[in-house]
């Protein structure tokens, strides 16, 4: 069974344009092809604790020297990532606050990618683990930044997911959403057209 993995990463859960995107698309998909299994990971509703030197040290343990404090913090890090591990299709709500990430993302992220795990380091170099995905990142800007060095979102995420094997991202953006209320229509209904595109 094809799984799809949504990760909603704006600070207003379902109310936030980047997570109804999201969820517009998954629905479309859904309905195109209804056997997929769908997991929903809110990071609003069900934060991810930032890293920190006590997860770090964790992480590097051996297995048998972990205490149970530090196997809990494995134990987290490991569900996220076999989540992600068993997603053929991810699909990730991106508002752009200060033109950055959301810290709840970076702080995803950081529990995932993990040295022999979600990639390793070999003799040509680092070799991501988690291959054969396909990423759909639905951008919900205030104002336009796509193509400028203002972006530093695109840049980030797609290295970041390149680094750990996932090559295959696809961005849709929903740009100038706080300029006036016709640009807002104009940008969402762009990315409403490319969802019913993608879901045909």
């Amino acid at each position: 069974m094809k799984t799809l993995l949504q990760i909603n990463s704006s600070i207003f859960s379902s109310g936030g344009q980047s997570t109804q995107l999201a969820d517009q698309f998954v629905s479309a998909w859904h309905i195109k092809e209804p056997e997929t299994q769908i997991i929903v990971r809110d990071l609003a509703n069900d934060p991810i604790p930032h890293l920190d030197a006590q997860r770090v040290l964790a992480f590097f343990a051996q297995p048998e020297t972990r205490t149970p404090e530090q196997q809990a913090y494995v134990t987290e890090s490991d569900k996220l990532i076999d989540e992600i591990k068993h997603a053929r299709i991810i699909v990730i709500g991106l508002p752009m606050y200060n033109f950055g990430i959301p810290s709840t993302l970076k702080a995803y992220f950081d529990q995932i990618a993990r040295a022999g795990v979600t990639f390793r380091y070999t003799e040509n170099g680092p070799e991501g683990l988690l291959t054969g995905k396909k990423v759909y990142i639905f951008a919900a800007r205030g104002g336009l930044y796509a193509g400028t060095p203002m972006d530093s979102q695109t840049d980030y995420v797609r290295n970041f997911l390149g680094f750990l094997g996932i090559t295959d991202v696809e961005f849709i953006y929903a740009e100038g959403l706080n300029t006036n209320e016709t640009a807002k229509e104009a940008a969402l209904d762009h990315a409403r057209l490319r969802i019913t595109e993608l879901t045909a």
